[in-house]
């Protein structure tokens, strides 16, 4: 489980152990918060970090959907590239409620 920016998300896939956290914390932007998963991909020793959405979500289309993950790191990432994949956890923290007075 990773938690940034107030979100929890988990690794789904880790290809050849692309996943490095602190490099992930240095490129993360608050602009990816919208997304269902998040793919980084390593290229030229550059982490590159691109936001999915799910499949049946109403704002996505065809190329932002995880199901285009796979076309993705075949047309625009290095081949054989080191890669992995965040999901948006579906149990994310709960905002503390204010205490009134």
């Amino acid at each position: 489980m990773v938690q940034i920016g107030g979100k929890n998300y988990e690794i789904v896939q880790n290809h050849k152990e692309g996943w490095n956290p602190e490099v992930f914390r240095d490129r993360y932007s608050e602009v990816l918060e919208r997304y269902d998963y998040i793919i980084g991909d390593w290229g030229y020793s550059q982490l590159r970090l691109k936001g999915f959405y799910r499949d049946n979500h109403p704002k996505a289309t065809k190329d932002s959907t995880i199901s285009s993950m796979v076309d993705y790191i075949n047309e625009y990432c290095n081949f054989g590239c080191a890669y992995f994949v965040l999901q948006k956890s579906k149990d994310q923290p709960q905002a503390k409620a204010k205490s009134g007075s």
